[in-house]
């Protein structure tokens, strides 16, 4: 089980660092959902359901929704620019 949550952990850092470090919004959002799902999968393993569900919920679907969102209505107000 140590050995399950040390990869887990390795795999959350990795997946941490690839959000920081991708540059377009699009590609950010969809790496934040995907780092949203290593996240719940590291509190299932922790024997946190309850945790792993609202992150599901909330970190693997609102929180990329609204960067999506948000990333559209500056472009569509800036008309386009970055």
């Amino acid at each position: 089980m140590i050995i399950l949550v040390l990869v887990l952990l390795a795999l959350v850092a990795t997946g941490g660092t690839i959000v920081v470090s991708t540059s377009d919004p699009r590609r950010q959002a969809v790496t934040l959902a995907v780092y949203g799902v290593l996240l719940s999968v590291l509190f299932l393993a922790l024997a946190a359901p309850d945790v792993a569900l609202s992150q599901v919920a909330v970190g693997s679907a609102v929180v990329p929704l609204m960067v999506l969102l948000a990333v559209r209505t500056v472009r569509s107000v800036t008309g386009g620019k970055r």
